[in-house]
């Protein structure tokens, strides 16, 4: 998606005087403005930055630190000096003015003010910093084990209590029997994605031991082909009511289902081959991509949680190998252990008649999905991906 050369965002809740600071001056708000360029264009020298720079008090972070009360929790009590002495270094090495502290206490009010259980914005104003993704890194190094699946970041769209559908089950939604693509936003989604749907399957196995894990649950959710997770497309209705009728082009809980293993510790469900699309654009994650001049595109991938008892629940992603974003991906979650690829079905042929080798039918009509012919959710694709599980 093409960029524009200079980005004006007259939505962003900041003052005149910010914005033509960030386009002009320094000013730290204590003295004269400083050029951001020398008369030729080029960027000021950092020596004559630095001789102009105030000389603030040295002692006034560790009068903040050491206000810490000895009843103090104790995790806070150890991360909060390191947290002060950052954001403070922070402040003092760029110059932060009032207005720009407002602008990002702003940016942090209103994210929170557009999150709630269906939605968090302010989780995508950390996953565009790559911070949920540094997150995940920190902690899966702290339990690293040979042969275990990667883990990869959780998202702001996750719901919890998805259908817990049967072995084989699609997670793709039909609209109400009356529909008609011509003049249903919804029955135009379902034909949209009938070419997308993959059956995937494979076994959880113990990463210690390589042995099979009975009982598993796998937690899955995805965009649909209109980049959209299904609480981004209810129209204006209850997204909470299970109704056969909806506003928008996905009924509630569209294409998130929970699955558990067979005793063989395997595991098959349908899904849509995954598709890329933007991070949401209407927010403040959205806009400060915009400032930056940064695209907003995700690679086309699938969510899991694979949680079994006496193991380490796995939050994870798979990627499809063929997207190109995979290469850039605008939350940075891509691991090249999760690159899989979806292979065609072949009809009537091997992986096409809808039973798989594990012997596990696709049920793709089944009842709880509400579709409505025979076959009608025949899957196209296929993709055999086992989850290994480190122990707890």
């Amino acid at each position: 998606m093409p960029m524009p050369s200079t980005i004006v965002e007259p939505s962003l809740p900041a003052s005149e005087a910010l914005k033509s600071e960030l386009g002009a001056t320094t000013d730290n708000g204590n003295g004269t403005p400083k050029p951001a360029t020398t008369t030729n264009g080029h960027v000021c020298k950092a020596k004559q930055h630095e001789d102009r720079k105030p000389k603030y008090d040295p002692r006034f972070t560790d009068r903040v630190i050491t206000a810490t009360g000895p009843g103090a929790h104790p995790r806070l009590a150890q991360i909060m000096p390191s947290l002060v002495r950052h954001l403070h270094d922070f402040a003092r090495e760029v110059d932060l003015t009032v207005d720009e502290w407002t602008a990002g206490v702003e940016l942090i009010n209103e994210a929170g003010r557009m999150s709630d259980s269906k939605r968090n914005e302010t989780g995508l104003l950390c996953d565009i910093l790559g911070l949920e993704s540094l997150v995940d890194e920190i902690i899966s190094r702290q339990h690293l084990q040979s042969g275990a699946t990667p883990s990869a970041i959780l998202g702001p769209f996750y719901r919890a209590d998805a259908p817990l559908l049967p072995p084989g089950s699609s997670i793709l939604r039909a609209p109400p029997r009356s529909s008609t693509p011509d003049t249903d936003p919804a029955a135009a989604f379902y034909r949209a994605s009938l070419p997308l749907l993959a059956r995937v399957a494979g076994r959880v196995v113990s990463a210690c031991t390589g042995l099979p894990i009975p009982g598993a649950t796998l937690d899955v959710w995805q965009s649909g082909p209109n980049g959209r997770y299904e609480q981004q497309d209810q129209g204006d209705h209850d997204s909470d009511s299970d109704s056969a009728a909806w506003g928008g082009a996905q009924p509630p809980m569209n294409l998130r289902g929970r699955f558990r293993t067979d005793p063989g510790g395997r595991y098959a469900l349908v899904c849509l081959r995954p598709t890329a699309y933007p991070v949401p654009s209407d927010g403040p994650a959205g806009r400060l991509l915009r400032l930056l001049d940064r695209h907003p595109w995700r690679p086309g991938h699938v969510h899991f949680v694979v949680a079994a008892p006496g193991h380490r629940a796995l939050t994870t992603q798979v990627f499809d190998a063929e997207d190109v974003r995979c290469a850039d991906d605008a939350v940075f979650a891509v691991k090249e252990e999760l690159l899989v690829r979806f292979r065609p079905l072949v009809e009537g042929g091997e992986d096409g008649d809808g039973v798989g080798d594990d012997g596990i039918e696709v049920n793709g009509q089944d009842p709880a999905n509400g579709a409505r012919k025979d076959r009608e959710q025949k899957p196209k694709w296929y993709l055999e991906f086992d989850f290994s599980l480190v122990e707890s």
